[in-house]
Parts: structure tokens; sequence; C-alpha cells
């Protein structure tokens, strides 16, 4: 630290005459002691002598903050004793002020400190002290939260940028939540968008296989998710109504164990029996409303087009009609736009429009080398197949002559659709990203466009995940009736 001239003295007391000879290497300073025979000038043994010595770094360490010799003040934390040193505490802004000014500490020379964070421990505290005594620091994972802590409450920044560090490299299943909640009570933003894209990725594909982490996403951090534009919806909009139900239930069974599949099946048996209990939906009632705001997130619209799924969804009676019934009445006019030729599909909207209101989907891109996609469900006629091949997405409006009733006899439809592929690590962090960005076109029946051609990627590097945005018909104005008001009731 620059503070002692010397770590350690060595006194030589010898008959004989020594050349000393010192070399720096990198565990400290050497010395080679050259030893020479005066009886014999013209003959000289020399015998070489290695020692390894102390670095001032090393020497501060231990004999001023472990063994806390000539210390002028002494910290009382968690009912133990660190015999320390102003001039080094002061590195610390927290201590500085503290040391100055008309603070009443300022004098004394026994400081009882009190911690109100339960991040904090002795090991932590212990770390953090210990850093200012010597010029490096090593930070493990399982401990970075704690130091992350006390490094906030001591406000050194260098070892908070450390940390960040530390945490950013190492999000995962195990760590993700308390990273999170971590980056936000410590203001580190950098580690809360790392935790929220890793999230974004994992949510559905790959966090309900372990229960427990995904018992502790808060709400407000649920609702964030759902809300969020770059979430990668695996399937449909429906699995991210079945994923909140099964979030839903662990959160009123803390100590329920099992698989998600078991999971997925005791929460729809729960809730179809909570709803022939009682006249409200579930999010309607006391122990049920702190969960409507992340509900809220769903598109609803997306979610009643298959008949299977809002028949779920209405037995279920977690969402309240109040909600739904103005989505059937929407999308039924939307329909009957698109029917008589009023709407030949989007064209020119926001961004915010497109967000809003697209249909979210996506699905795993495998090692195979062809593969193809059809979202079922009503899409207003339009039957998109997503197609890959040779590092090509293509997009093509399937016209078949065996599904000509149930599809749109327009000659050319516009829509709007964003695809968005993502390759992980080991850890599931987003390591490769590629995406059209929101585009619009025009397709004629059985017409193919190509949407995105992937970088080349070795075989080992796959499986990667598609996330599908599509909006095939123009959503309402506010103009148009008061539909679009009632969803923000």
């Amino acid at each position: 630290m620059g503070l002692a001239q010397s770590a350690c003295t060595y006194v030589l007391d010898n008959t004989r005459n020594y050349r000393r000879k010192r070399r720096r290497h990198s565990g400290g300073w050497q010395l080679n002691y050259t030893e020479e025979d005066d009886s014999d000038s013209d003959s000289k043994v020399y015998a070489s002598k290695r020692m390894r010595l102390m670095t001032t770094s090393q020497y501060i360490y231990k004999a001023l903050f472990q063994e806390g010799k000539n210390h002028d003040v002494t910290l009382v934390i968690f009912g133990k004793e660190w015999n320390l040193h102003k001039i080094y505490l002061c590195q610390s802004p927290y201590f500085a002020s503290m040391f100055s000014g008309s603070w009443k500490e300022s004098d004394q020379s026994v400081i009882q400190i009190e911690i109100l964070d339960s991040n904090i421990n002795f090991e932590s505290l212990n770390t953090v002290l210990g850093s200012l005594y010597q010029d490096e620091l090593v930070i493990q994972p399982s401990e970075v939260v704690s130091v992350l802590a006390t490094a906030a409450l001591l406000q050194l920044d260098a070892i908070i940028s450390k940390c960040c560090e530390v945490m950013t490299q190492t999000v995962n299943i195990k760590t993700v939540i308390r990273y999170y909640e971590s980056s936000k009570s410590y203001g580190v933003s950098a580690v809360e968008k790392a935790c929220l894209e890793w999230l974004l990725v994992n949510l559905l594909c790959y966090v309900p296989e372990t229960p427990d982490r995904l018992r502790e996403i808060s709400v407000d951090l649920m609702e964030l998710l759902v809300t969020s534009q770059n979430l990668c919806v695996v399937q449909t909009e429906f699995s991210l109504y079945v994923l909140l139900k099964f979030w839903l239930y662990l959160n009123f069974h803390p100590n329920w164990e099992g698989s998600a599949q078991d999971g997925i099946s005791c929460a729809h048996n729960y809730f179809k029996e909570q709803g022939s209990q009682s006249d409200l939906e579930f999010l309607l009632r006391d122990v049920g409303s702190p969960y409507l705001k992340a509900f809220r997130g769903l598109r609803l619209a997306s979610l009643i087009g298959h008949p299977q799924d809002v028949d779920m969804i209405l037995g279920d009676r977690i969402i309240p009609a109040s909600l739904l019934l103005p989505v059937f009445r929407m999308q039924w006019y939307r329909m009957l736009q698109t029917d008589q030729g009023y709407d030949k599909g989007p064209r020119n909207l926001t961004e915010v429009e497109f967000n809003q209101h697209s249909l979210r989907c996506g699905r795993v891109l495998g090692a195979s080398r062809h593969q193809m996609w059809r979202w079922t469900g009503f899409h207003f006629g339009l039957d998109l197949v997503l197609t890959y091949e040779r590092g090509s997405l293509k997009l093509r409006r399937n016209h078949r002559t065996e599904n000509e009733m149930a599809l749109s006899q327009q000659t050319r439809r516009n829509l709007m659709f964003r695809l968005t592929i993502y390759g992980l690590d080991e850890q599931r962090m987003v390591r490769y990203t590629q995406s059209t960005g929101i585009q619009s076109t025009t397709l004629g029946k059985n017409e193919e466009v190509n949407t995105i051609c992937l970088i080349t990627l070795e075989k080992e590097e796959l499986p990667l995940f598609l996330s599908a945005n599509f909006l095939v018909a123009t959503p309402l104005t506010p103009g148009v009736s008061e539909i679009q008001d009632n969803l923000t009731v």
C-alpha cells in the first residue's frame, strides 16, 4: 500500500564475507548470497542460497490487518472485534466521513457498528475490510452477493465493479433470481440487465424444470418478463398462460416438490376445484389480487385462438370474465372486417403497436438440416408456414385446396413479422443473437419470402431458439369501439 518502507528486516551476522545480489521475481524479492573463502584468493567457492521473502503487501495484511499491530481504532460488528487503522479505513468514503467533521465516532477508539442488511455477514466484512490492506481480492460466486452488499455499505466502487464482473459472468439457474434481486437493491444495472436477458430467453423452456427457482420469481419481476417485447415464447401464448398458472400454484404451495409436468397437472386440478367454490374468478379474490398485474401482461387476443385452449381458460376461472369477454367481441369484429375484405392486413404500424398486438410464438431449432413449423389456431384465415433449410428461414402463405374453406380468399394479404434467433452457452447465457427487426410484407396464395439467413454455425453450437412475432390483422383503433378501453380496466 506504500505506507511501510520495509516489510521485514534481515540481520546477517557471520564471520565470513558475503556478496549479496538481489533480484525481482513474481513471488517477491529474492536474495542470492554468494560465499567467498578468503584463505585462497585464487580459488573461490561459491554457495548459492535462495530465500523467498514476504512482499510488502503480504506483510501489511498479516501484521496490520490480521494481527492488528499499532492499531488506532477497534471496530465491533456482529460481536466481533477488528483492530484496524484509520488511515487504511479512510480509503472507504463511509469511514472517511465517519472519522472527519463533527461525527462522534471521529474521536472514539472503539466503534460499535450495527448492520441492518441481512446480506452482510462476518465473512464478507472480513473480506472487504481486509481488501483495504492488500492489493488483490478474490471473490467466489457463492459469496459475491454478500461482498457486494458490504462494498455498497462502505462505498467501495472498485469492489462493486469487481462483484458486477463476477456476477455477469456466472448468471445461471441457481444464481439468476438472487443476482437480480441484489442488482435492484444495490443499483448495479449491468447485473440487472444480464439477469433479465437470461430470464427472457429461458423463462418458458428451462426455468419450469426447476420449480424452486420459478417459485422465487416475484410478482413485479414476472410482470416485467411477461410484458417484455423480448420475451422468447416457446410454442404459443397459451404456453405462457400455463406457466403463469403453475407459478401461481407454486406460490400457494411453498412446500410442493416434483417435476414440471406433475406440477402443471396439479395446478390444473387445484384451480378447477377453486373455481367451483366461488363466484369470483381467482384473480378477483383477496388472495389472488396481488398476482393480477402479472396476468395482465398476457396478450389475451392470442389466447383465444383454439377451442381447447379457450375451454381450459374458462374452466380454470383464474382470469376475470370482465377482461376476457371484451376480447371475444374485439376478435369477432376483426374477423368480420377481414372476411368482408375491409382489412387486408396491417401496414406501417408503429413499433409500439406491433409489440402490443402481435402473436408471440417460438420453437427450438435442433440439429436437423430441414425443419418446418406451423402454429395452429385462429389467424384470420392465414396459414403461415416457417421453414428452416441450409441456414435460411423462409415464410410461406400456405393455401392448400383441402383447407380452402377455412382460408382467406383475398388474393394478397399484408402482414408484419419479427424473427429472432438466440444461441446459448453452457450456462444458457446468450452468446449469439440475430433478428430481422420488424418487417412488412405482402403475400399471395402459396407465395414464399426469405426472412433471414443465419450466420454459419458449427453443428455443436445447436440448438438455437427461434422467437417469432406475427401480426396478420390490423388492430382496432381507439375510435372504433370501447373494447380497447375495457382491456385496461
